[in-house]
């Protein structure tokens, strides 16, 4: 039997095997799906999970239920490109004929002395789990500062102020204004939103390095209790370490059908993937439904036959009953319908519906 090797149920993974699962088989591919985690956790609402808002079992989602689908757990150390392996920390290595590398991304701390050993992460589940502890450990009116003012910042501000009126919250970011990729009257509308619900916010601040409670911007020292990181994301050390054409964020140059170029029969999704457009768990999707149909088509023997990913917007929340985004190229959204439509987002993708 060849093996079809899906590495990494994200997003993008899980998309792929949903579509591949809804097609015939070859009856001589074996279809499998390798993670470390018996469930996909929604990482789009971590924030929320770190803020203590929601239960954890809120964002799982489990792995389909069928028998044409092997899962596999484990942690992975490597990808032999070449031998066509995958390495294990705590098993035997396994092989593939067909490979998907969708591994997803870690925290960049820019080189910043101190980010990574005095900050708390919501980049996987079980640092989430960490951050949420390390928040519920600080005493009423204690500190918190949040490093990073994009989507992920701005979300864990507000779910966190919304889970804890008692402590002091604090936002910082090395940009001019909150949110720098999103219009200015959306900018606007979340910078109010932050005033009125008391979260500081501190704009144009270069952090050069942390050291315990202290954040020092240049010379000033900014004091915390604790710190969360939300301030750039780089691809999986696996990925780094992977010798391939990569672009200069470090994500994997791809041909028209998301393949590594000099390896075939090795697609890459979502973060680790170098596309057009920010990563996202959007990107992700299109991508893995496009792999999919890239796949089946080569089984066929036929050429695929892809057009442009089109992404549909972006939504963000501010805490449970608020919220902005964009729909589109143009259509600006704000209150409680936004929030409206991303609650409905997550239905759907609880559910497998994309």
């Amino acid at each position: 039997m060849k093996k079809f090797v899906i590495l990494g149920g994200g997003y993008g993974g899980l998309t792929i095997a949903l579509n591949l699962l809804e097609k015939d088989l070859p009856a001589d591919t074996e279809l499998i799906m390798i993670d470390r985690s018996p469930f996909q956790g929604l990482k789009t609402e971590y924030y929320a999970l770190a803020s203590g808002t929601i239960a954890e079992t809120h964002i799982r989602v489990a792995y389909p239920d069928d028998s044409r689908l092997k899962l596999v757990y484990g942690e992975v150390a490597s990808v032999d490109l070449d031998a066509k392996q995958i390495h294990f920390h705590d098993k035997e290595p396994f092989s593939y004929d067909w490979l998907v590398i969708g591994l997803g991304c870690v925290d960049s701390y820019h080189g910043i002395p101190g980010a990574k050993e005095y900050s708390s992460s919501i980049q996987t589940l079980a640092q989430t789990r960490a951050t949420y502890q390390r928040i519920n450990d600080i005493a009423p009116y204690g500190q918190i500062s949040i490093i990073g003012g994009g989507l992920s910042g701005v979300e864990m501000a507000s779910e966190l102020r919304e889970s804890r009126a008692d402590l002091n919250i604090r936002l910082i970011d090395r940009g001019p204004s909150l949110l720098s990729a999103f219009p200015s009257n959306l900018q606007q509308y979340v910078r109010e939103w932050m005033m009125e619900h008391h979260i500081e916010l501190r704009t144009q601040v270069t952090l050069v390095r942390l050291d315990g409670g202290d954040l020092y911007n240049q010379e000033e020292i900014i004091r915390t209790d604790a710190t969360i990181w939300t301030a750039g994301i780089q691809p999986n050390p696996i990925v780094e370490a992977l010798n391939v054409p990569k672009d200069r964020q470090g994500r994997i140059l791809l041909n028209d059908y998301h393949q590594i170029p000099e390896y075939e029969d090795v697609f890459v999704v979502g973060d680790c993937a170098s596309l057009p457009f920010s990563p996202s768990a959007q990107a992700a999707q299109a991508q893995g439904k496009q792999i999919a149909e890239a796949i089946q088509a080569i089984w066929k023997g036929d050429t695929p036959r892809l057009g442009a990913i089109k992404l549909r917007g972006t939504l963000g929340s501010l805490g449970k009953k608020a919220g902005f985004g964009i729909m589109g190229k143009r259509t600006l959204m704000t209150g409680k319908i936004a929030r409206m439509l991303k609650s409905g987002v997550l239905w759907k993708s609880k559910r497998h519906f994309g």
